[in-house]
């Protein structure tokens, strides 16, 4: 039998955790995550953060690593958004190896008047969607189809937003890989040489550098740590490759996500031309990394001659077909209630010359069965170079 006097409430004990999560919540670019309350910030890319296991952005002290095949450089384009985003919402940047030119290289920030116009011709788009299902349908069943079209989220496009919020309030902003970025005048960014001492680790700068910054800023700074192609010659010397440098640095740069677990995020890119998944060191950098995604060209854009470099970054195209699959091999922060990609979901990314997209992936539709044709063509092409279907094309 409990012993306990009348009429009198039990009271909550303060916590400073939850007075810490208050505090960060008036940090631009940083929101709770929708399934564990988690601080989130974004990576620059919409249909990307609706992939990050449900919680709609990059957890606070996470790290993701990005593999590529081939020559190509599409895991690039996702670095400059996620550093793009970094310094639209006044975070410190830290960029290992990459100088003031590949600052110059961000995609600068779509306009208000460019947002409402897509905005607009999406709907529209819906709308006449909509219009030629109500045809072929039975009236009865008009309201249900409305309900389920409008559940038809596009995870790769910006919710409308009033003309009253401002633009620095925004959790994700929509970038053009066709602009660049206008870098204020003294924004925190941190160039990061690479060390050529062959008696000691080139990472070892690194991680005294990130650590230096943090404990000398503000406790409410959010930090961003950029790291692109991890052990490319080009870069880093022959001696980086060794599992005691490079191992122990990602084991370093795990132990300093976990010492600032709301205040520092990491993105690295890995090329797999040079160490393939099968090998035990890229297998270990996946188990010493919270999120693995791996980016397939297409063999025929896997050649150096069809390289992004050559092409200025982007890819020129009228119907934006997909230039490769997207595989997601590890989400940061899982939890039981699931959230994210699942387990056998085809993927494709998609690198035009204005945006990044990623979206699902589906074969085009047989020869001659134009309904199918007509409904891919609406939907954008989904998944195949399929075009519009003239009449020879049917005939043949």
């Amino acid at each position: 039998m409990a012993f306990r006097k009348r009429n009198v409430g039990i009271q909550r004990a303060t916590s400073s955790v939850s007075d810490s999560v208050e505090i960060k919540e008036n940090i631009p670019g940083v929101r709770p995550s929708p399934l564990t309350g988690q601080l989130t910030t974004s990576t620059g890319a919409y249909s990307l953060d609706g992939l990050l296991g449900g919680h709609a952005g990059l957890a606070l002290g996470s790290s993701v690593l990005i593999e590529e095949s081939g020559t190509t450089d599409f895991a690039g384009a996702l670095l400059r958004y996620y550093a793009a985003e970094g310094i639209t919402q006044g975070h410190t940047l830290h960029i290992v190896g990459g100088g003031e030119q590949w600052i110059k290289e961000l995609p600068g920030l779509v306009g208000a008047a460019d947002a409402a116009a897509e905005a607009e011709a999406i709907a529209q788009k819906k709308r006449k969607a909509a219009d030629e299902e109500k045809m072929k349908i039975a009236w009865r069943y008009e309201r249900l189809n409305q309900t389920d079209a409008d559940r038809r989220v596009l995870p790769n496009r910006a919710p409308p937003s009033s003309p009253d919020v401002q633009q620095s309030t925004a959790f994700c902003h929509t970038f053009d890989l066709a602009k660049r970025l206008v870098v204020p005048t003294g924004a925190p960014i941190n160039h990061i040489p690479i060390s050529k001492n062959p008696m000691s680790s080139p990472f070892d700068s690194i991680l005294k550098s990130v650590s230096q910054s943090l404990v000398s800023s503000p406790a409410n700074t959010v930090h961003r740590l950029v790291i692109s192609t991890l052990l490319s010659p080009a870069l880093y010397p022959p001696h980086a490759s060794l599992p005691q440098h490079f191992l122990g640095f990602l084991h370093s740069l795990r132990a300093l996500l976990r010492q600032h677990p709301s205040r520092l995020t990491a993105m690295l890119s890995f090329p797999l031309s040079l160490y393939g998944r099968q090998t035990a060191l890229v297998r270990w950098a996946e188990t010493l990394s919270d999120g693995v995604l791996e980016l397939t060209p297409f063999p025929h854009l896997m050649d150096a001659s069809n390289s992004l470099a050559e092409s200025g970054g982007t890819r020129s195209g009228v119907d934006e077909q997909p230039q490769g699959m997207f595989h997601t091999h590890k989400l940061p922060v899982n939890t039981d209630r699931g959230g994210g990609v699942r387990e056998g979901d085809d993927l494709a990314f998609t690198v035009s010359r204005r945006r990044f997209v990623i979206k699902p992936f589906s074969l085009p539709p047989a020869e001659g069965d134009t309904e199918a044709q007509q409904m891919a063509e609406q939907s954008g092409g989904g998944g195949g170079a399929v075009g519009k279907a003239t009449k020879v094309d049917i005939e043949f």
